[in-house]
Formats: C-alpha cells, structure tokens, sequence
C-alpha cells in the first residue's frame, strides 16, 4: 500500500457491489479493504484501523447499526468516520444512523464518482478537526 492513499474499509454483504465499489474508489486512488459481514467488517477495522468506513445496513448476522454501535464503543475505532451505504431511503434508517455516530448515509443508487468526492471531503472535514 502506498503511504499517500487512505484506506478504506467496505462492509457490505452484496459481493458483486463490493467488487464494483472497490474496482471504483481504487481508480480514485483509495486503498480499499472488505468485509462480507459485520463480524468481519469489525475485526478488520479493529486490526487495519481504516481511514473511512462505508457500512452497509442490512446484512444476516450482525447488521449495519449493530457493527455502528460496535465502532462507536470501542476506543480503537470510534473515531474513525462510518458513511452508513444502504439501499434503505427510510428517513428514520437515516435519522437513526446519525444519531448513533455516523457522518453521512448514502443510498446504493449511487454514482461511484460522487460517492468518492463525498469521502474526501469528508475526510478532509475530519481533519480539519
């Protein structure tokens, strides 16, 4: 990995989507790690202490709020910025979300460009801090 890319971690059951995103933000020069379950997806941010975290909501075992309770608790990771990624458009999905930590709640009909230029500002908010 080079130094210069931030890392991020996506947690998403869907594996073709994981492909897509992860083929996307790499062209955007981001070094990108997965995980296919929320169980998964916490050890690894524990372990890669990611830079960003995009989460899915909905997946069998441990959801997307419970993995988001999960970050927001544990000392390694709760400073590390959750961008909820859901097919949900339920305003009290979103509402819920923000509440529990997470910094912004994209729904998957996304455009890859745009989702990469959310992540960098956001990061870029983030240190600013």
């Amino acid at each position: 990995m080079e130094k210069d890319k931030e890392k991020i971690l996506l947690i998403d059951d869907e594996e073709d989507l994981l492909e897509l995103v992860k083929s996307t933000l790499e062209l955007e020069n981001f070094n990108v790690i997965t995980a296919q379950d929320g169980e998964d997806g916490f050890k690894k941010a524990v372990d890669e202490k990611p830079n960003l975290i995009l989460l899915d909501i909905k997946m069998p075992g441990l959801n997307g709020f419970q993995v988001l309770e999960r970050l927001k608790t544990n000392e390694v990771t709760s400073n590390i910025p959750v961008i909820m990624f859901t097919t949900s458009i339920q305003m009290r999905d979103r509402d819920k979300a923000l509440d529990m930590g997470a910094v912004d709640y994209v729904v998957k009909s996304f455009e890859g460009f745009a989702l990469a230029e959310r992540i960098r500002e956001i990061l870029k908010n983030i240190g600013k801090g």
